[in-house]
Order: structure tokens, then sequence, then C-alpha cells
């Protein structure tokens, strides 16, 4: 035994940096392969609890948490809402979602949004008001309980404010590039083209002057291909325009349809008939023009012209000392 030990000692003396380096790549090893055999089992461990949660399904719950539930109390307001107040059909179809077609959303889910959006704002509002007014003013309870309803007040009503701005932007638009979509269509109607792809081509023409007004054809286009009659598309795409002037046009196809008439000659007649709107619209601004500008011109200007004609007579009666 003691000439191993001495053996041993001797071999340490004479390769120690050669048993210094085998040292070193033992542990190297050893740890490298501890690592891997830690990884391997981790993802070992993953792959079977997703096997589990997997073959569990439903049996697990994973509406415990705050978040989770939240979520789908979200989820099932929605959906309560979006059952009840926005209906794809026409015999059902609430206000409400004729509103927002007619402002150009056209997500069924836009009318649950929306009385969440209110609810949400006007609470929000409310809190903010209650928060932030002490910090501002020092009057008394009234005036500060008024504030807050004022504040939960413009918070559920601006969204019904911000639809209708939307609307009445969307009109302007659809009724400045009407006459020319009756123009064009009497046009394609005039070279052949039946209604459908008189409606295409139109629509192709007038997207860049009239976004709006061309996404309403062609969505009155993928109705028409989809098996809708021509009929209730177009009385589908006066509803979302929200003009007479459409709904006058939809009338119109319809009965040329049901008496057989000439379509191209009726689309004529009225194409003129809104040119000649068009040009009574025009006159009848610049006739009201005057008087529109009589209200600026009495604040704004004659006080300067009866400040400019009497001031050398306010001058030389003040130089001669009358007052």
């Amino acid at each position: 035994m003691a000439a191993i030990l001495t053996s041993f000692g001797d071999l340490l003396d004479n390769n120690g940096d050669m048993l210094m380096a085998v040292l070193v790549f033992l542990a190297a090893g050893t740890l490298a392969f501890s690592l891997m055999a830690f990884v391997r089992v981790r993802n070992s461990v993953k792959r079977r609890t997703a096997r589990v949660m997997e073959e569990a399904g439903g049996q697990s719950q994973p509406g415990r948490s705050l978040r989770d539930s939240s979520m789908k109390a979200v989820t099932q307001l929605l959906e309560y809402t979006t059952k009840h107040y926005s209906e794809a059909n026409d015999e059902n179809m609430k206000v409400l979602r004729r509103r927002l077609v007619q402002a150009g959303i056209f997500d069924p889910r836009a009318v649950g949004y929306f009385f969440v959006g209110r609810t949400v704002l006007a609470i929000a509002l409310a809190a903010a008001a209650f928060l932030l007014l002490p910090m501002v003013t020092r009057d008394g309870s009234s005036f500060f309980w008024l504030m807050v309803i004022v504040a939960g007040i413009a918070g559920y009503v601006g969204p019904s404010m911000y639809i209708d701005k939307r609307i009445a932007a969307r009109v302007v638009e659809h009724r400045s590039g009407f006459p020319d979509f009756m123009d064009l269509l009497v046009v394609c109607a005039d070279s052949g083209l039946s209604m459908e792809a008189s409606l295409e081509r139109v629509g192709r023409e007038l997207g860049e002057s009239y976004p709006s007004l061309t996404s309403n054809i062609h969505m009155t286009n993928l109705e028409i291909r989809a098996g809708k009659s021509l009929k209730d598309a177009l009385e589908r795409f006066a509803d979302r325009l929200a003009l007479e002037e459409a709904r006058a046009f939809a009338t119109l196809i319809n009965q040329s349809l049901d008496l057989g008439s000439s379509i191209t000659d009726a689309m004529r007649v009225y194409s003129d008939e809104m040119r000649h709107k068009r040009l009574s619209l025009a006159e009848e601004k610049a006739y009201a023009l005057p008087a529109k500008l009589a209200v600026p011109m009495m604040v704004c200007i004659f006080p300067v012209i009866f400040v400019v004609i009497l001031l050398p007579v306010f001058v030389q009666l003040h130089m001669r000392h009358y007052f």
C-alpha cells in the first residue's frame, strides 16, 4: 500500500500539468452532461403536462382567475348585445345596427362594443371628474356633483355623437358622388353592359374620388354574386347610403324590372334629374350667401367703417375743445 502511494505521488510530481488538464476535462464533461439531462427531463415534463391538459380538455377549470372571469363576462355581454341588437336580416335589423352600418362600421359585434365602450367611457369620465375637480376648484358640493353628472352624461352621449358625425360626413360624400355615379351608370348601360357589370365598372372608376361610395357599390356586387336579387341588393345599398336619392334610384330600378320597361331610359331620365338637382342646390347656396354674410359684415366690417368715418370728426371736435 505504501509502495502504491509512493508511486502515485511520484506520478503527481512528474505529470502535474497533464493530470490537472484531465481533471478539468472530467469536471467540464460532468457539468455538460448534467445540464443536458436537466433540459431533457424538463422538456419531457412539459410535453407530458401539455398532453395531460389536452386530454383533460373541458374538465380543467381555467376560469378561476380574475382575468379569465373578466374576459368571460365581457364575452358574454358582447354576445348578448350582438344577439339582441345586430341581427343581419332586414326585418329584424335594429336602429343602432343600421346607424353603425351607415357610419361604415360593418362588424357584427360592433353593437356590443358600442354599448361596452359607452358604459366604460361614462364611468371613466365621471370618475375622472370626481378625482380631479377637488384639485381645481373649491366650490360647493352641488357644483361638484353637477360636474360629475355632466361628465358621465358626456361620456354616455359621446359615442352616439361620434357615430352621427361619421354618418354626416359619409352622407356628404355620398350626395356629392351620386350624380357622377348615375352618369357613369348611364354610360355603361348605353354601351351594352348589364346592371351588375355596370356597377362593377363604376365602382372601379369612382374608387379614388369617393372611397365610401365605392365600398358600398362593391358590397352590392358581392351580395348579387352571393345570390341576392338585384332588388334586394339595391334596397340594402340605399339603406347603407342613407340618401333619399339612392332610395329613389332603387325604387326606379325595381319598378322598371317589374313593369318590363327600359332600365337605360329610366336611368337616363333620373340622371338628368340628379344633374339638375345638383345645379339647383349650387344655385340655392349661392343665393343664400348674401343673407349669411349679413351678420359677419355687421359685426366685423361696419364698426371699422364707422370708426374710419367718425374718427376725423372726433379729432377736430376734440382739438377745438368742444368737449
